[in-house]
């Protein structure tokens, strides 16, 4: 099978379970840009050194991926695709993602204090970028929402999470590197 079908050539893509809507409907628009943020992490993963991030950053991709697959799904289909043995995002997966923070900032001193300037060091900055993708994706998911969709809440609550903490790996990150020459 190849990638280029074709059948998008009409400005219209399909859905989980084949409804055609438009490149720019709401919903491809959340899951295109949960995408984006996929392949930000990606580059996070290819800059930043220190396992403790990069080891978490592969979890949540193979997350994002349910997260996209759940976004991809018309309401009216929902019921077919959890019949289908599709996961969810769960509770416990935005849990994973609170603990994660409490241990950077209860262990490691590293704590939200203000803005930070990005561009200290290239993985901060990687992070920085994926943080700012997040937060775009957590908008149009709520937009989503806000359209009448139904939107499983634990998205918006992981996307939420995750943002933060982004930030906080991007200074964590920066606290590893030599002193950047500007404070962020």
């Amino acid at each position: 099978m190849s990638i280029a079908t074709k059948t998008g050539d009409d400005g219209s893509t399909a859905l989980m379970y084949g409804r055609r809507v438009s490149k720019t409907d709401v919903r491809v628009t959340a899951y295109g840009t949960v995408d984006e943020f996929n392949a930000a992490l990606g580059m996070v993963r290819a800059t930043v050194v220190d396992s403790f991030v990069t080891d978490a950053v592969l979890v949540i991709q193979k997350e994002l991926v349910i997260l996209m697959g759940e976004l991809a799904v018309a309401d009216e289909d929902r019921e077919r695709y959890a019949k289908g043995g599709f996961k969810f995002v769960e509770a416990p997966m935005v849990d994973a993602l609170t603990k994660i923070i409490d241990d950077i900032e209860q262990n490691h001193q590293v704590t939200y204090d203000g803005w930070a300037t990005p561009g200290a060091t290239v993985g901060s900055a990687a992070l920085d970028v994926a943080r700012t993708t997040c937060r775009r994706a957590e908008r149009n998911v709520i937009a989503l929402r806000e359209a009448g969709a139904a939107v499983n809440p634990e998205i918006i609550r992981y996307l939420n999470r995750l943002s933060d903490l982004c930030w906080l790996w991007a200074r964590w990150v920066e606290t590893k590197s030599a002193p950047p020459s500007e404070p962020s």
